[in-house]
């Protein structure tokens, strides 16, 4: 007895030979991008620092006001809660990923009212009748096999994306904190200053008033009258330059805090802290994990190199299931009974056979797209290892200069005490001895603008070390090329 042929079989045939096609014409799968795993600071010569910066540095300046600046800052600032915003996103976004992996069930209920037309292909007349009432109630369920991995990729790079902005995120704190530090400090140095203008201003209007009686007892001339003035009125300028500068960074301290200056709390003048010199013996390879640009530029790679990861699975078919089951009725009656039963059962497979070059023009972008992360990665890293250097180097300038200026103090004061001796011994009159406190003043000043500056290098090499972050969730190999969230560790 012969079989009757298979009517099916051409078509499984076809399926399966136009599959194949799609599968050969699909991309290679791309390895891991070569990624610097440590910050070129080779050469550099600078002490070692006593271990990183801690999460909150700030504190070991032992400082009240401070801390209380800092800690309302990160709470107010408009910048961290822009970035927080991108944070809550990124999450949403990885949620609305996953929501498309799995199964899904979908329930529907209806009822419709409808008048069929008497000049239809069966005209109501035969039917006998012409409205009726239509009832459904329904489950529908759909399942994607996704054997090529394209929704499990586009969870990984969302994923990978909400990492990267946690970072962002702490990259825009340390930036504040670092402000309000750099702009506190900058008024207590202003504080600092203003009180030693004020000593040379005494000084000087003391040296002004010996002068002009001198001239007007004829033993100097009327032009030592005229200099005497002019220091005189330097001074006063030198006040006002120095009230304005401690006003602008009031405000500035205001804007950083998202307040309005006249909120910003009583500020008091606190002598200037000591300063830390050097960097951590591993800046080099630890910096990696410690700059929270660097890892959000990490993380960034991660998602653009799962995104190919998708526009790779597109070229695969799409293998799926849909299934539906309920009720339908024309009579409300009749709807719950086991006539009104309805089943389906849909297997579905989508084949990119020709769409005019688009799924290789989404495959082109996202490999320019991980190019352009890798590239801005490597950006980031030489950038880290330029500011890092930078900074250091300048602590380590400012450091010489204040010991050199400390030899000047010293001898400054040297040559007020003498001065001081033969004033008391009545050798000399009061202007040498008025000149030299005027002068030691003028060193002391400087000793307060080089520690201002040897303080701010400090803070701006606090900020370059990453200034306490420490890297959450575990990344990839830079050499791995898997992909699926096995791959990491998330949270």
């Amino acid at each position: 007895m012969k079989h009757a042929p298979l009517r099916g079989r051409p078509l499984l045939t076809a399926t399966i030979v136009l599959a194949l096609a799609a599968c050969a014409r699909a991309p290679a799968k791309l390895d891991h991008p070569v990624l610097r795993d440590d910050v070129p600071l080779a050469g550099l010569d600078a002490p070692a620092r006593a271990g990183w910066p801690a999460a909150q540095w700030w504190r070991k300046y032992d400082d009240p006001q401070l801390d209380k600046l800092i800690e309302r800052a990160v709470r107010q600032s408009p910048d961290i809660a822009l970035a927080q915003t991108r944070v809550q996103s990124a999450r949403q976004s990885v949620r609305l990923a996953a929501a498309q992996l799995g199964l899904s069930i979908n329930g529907n209920a209806q009822v419709a009212r409808q008048r069929m037309s008497e000049h239809g292909l069966i005209p109501s007349e035969f039917l006998g009748f012409t409205w009726y009432n239509q009832a459904d109630i329904g489950l529908q369920l759909q399942y994607d096999f996704d054997w090529w991995g394209k929704k499990r990729a586009t969870v990984d790079a969302a994923l990978d994306e909400a990492h990267a902005a946690q970072a962002q995120r702490s990259a825009a704190a340390l930036a504040i904190q670092y402000a309000v530090a750099d702009t506190y400090f900058g008024w207590q140095a202003d504080q600092a200053r203003l009180q030693l203008v004020r000593q040379m201003l005494s000084t000087q209007q003391q040296l002004a008033r010996i002068i002009a009686l001198r001239v007007k007892q004829g033993v100097d001339l009327p032009d030592e009258t005229q200099q005497a003035n002019a220091r005189v009125a330097a001074l006063h300028g030198m006040r006002v330059a120095i009230e304005g500068s401690a006003q602008i960074r009031k405000v500035a301290l205001a804007a950083l805090l998202g307040i309005a200056p006249a909120e910003l709390p009583e500020l008091h003048a606190r002598p200037l802290p000591a300063v830390e010199r050097g960097i951590p013996a591993d800046a080099g390879i630890d910096l990696i994990a410690r700059r929270p640009d660097i890892v959000a530029s990490r993380w960034q790679v991660e998602s653009m190199l799962r995104k190919t990861d998708a526009a790779r699975a597109a070229f695969f078919p799409d293998i799926g299931i849909s299934a539906m089951a309920g009720l339908s009725s024309i009579d409300m009656d009749k709807l719950f009974t086991l006539g009104s039963r309805t089943f389906a059962l849909t297997p579905a497979l989508h084949l990119p056979i020709f769409n005019g070059g688009a799924l290789k023009a989404n495959y082109g972008l996202s490999k320019a797209q991980l190019d352009s992360a890798v590239a801005q990665y490597n950006s980031v890293v030489l950038g880290a290892a330029r500011d890092v250097a930078t900074q250091a180097l300048n602590a380590e300038q400012l450091a010489a200069r204040r010991q050199a200026q400390q030899g000047e103090l010293d001898a400054d004061r040297q040559l007020l005490a003498t001065a001081q001796a033969r004033l008391r011994q009545g050798v000399r009159d009061a202007r040498e001895s008025l000149a030299a406190e005027a002068q030691l003043l003028q060193q002391r000043d400087a000793a307060v603008q080089l520690q201002s500056q040897a303080l701010s290098a400090d803070l701006a090499l606090i900020k370059a070390l990453g200034g306490g972050y420490r890297r959450t969730g575990t990344l990839p190999a830079p050499t791995s090329s898997s992909t699926g969230a096995a791959d990491h560790e998330r949270h």
